[in-house]
């Protein structure tokens, strides 16, 4: 029985979605465009980082200092917190 439920737990391991894919990071960078129609963020290390619905864009313009933390979900960086670095 305890290798049953072992076999079980091993095959449930494997078919579930990993959830290390998404890795979280965080990036030091200048901005180089702001597009709020498409909530996106472009900065000077070449990338695009995708906001939230509710993520606030007040004083993030080009040539703004920021330091982001990110998680790539699916390809793409999704911001989950933004400091302006003085």
């Amino acid at each position: 029985m305890r290798f049953v439920i072992a076999a079980l737990m091993a095959t449930a391991g494997l078919l579930s979605p990993l959830s290390a894919l998404a890795e979280s990071a965080d990036v030091e960078a200048t901005i180089t465009g702001v597009d709020t129609e498409r909530l996106s963020l472009s900065l000077d290390d070449g990338k695009n980082y995708q906001a939230p619905e509710e993520f606030n864009f007040e004083g993030l313009k080009a040539g703004v200092k920021v330091l982001v933390f990110y998680t790539e979900v699916d390809g793409k960086r999704v911001i989950n917190d933004l400091e302006i670095v003085q």
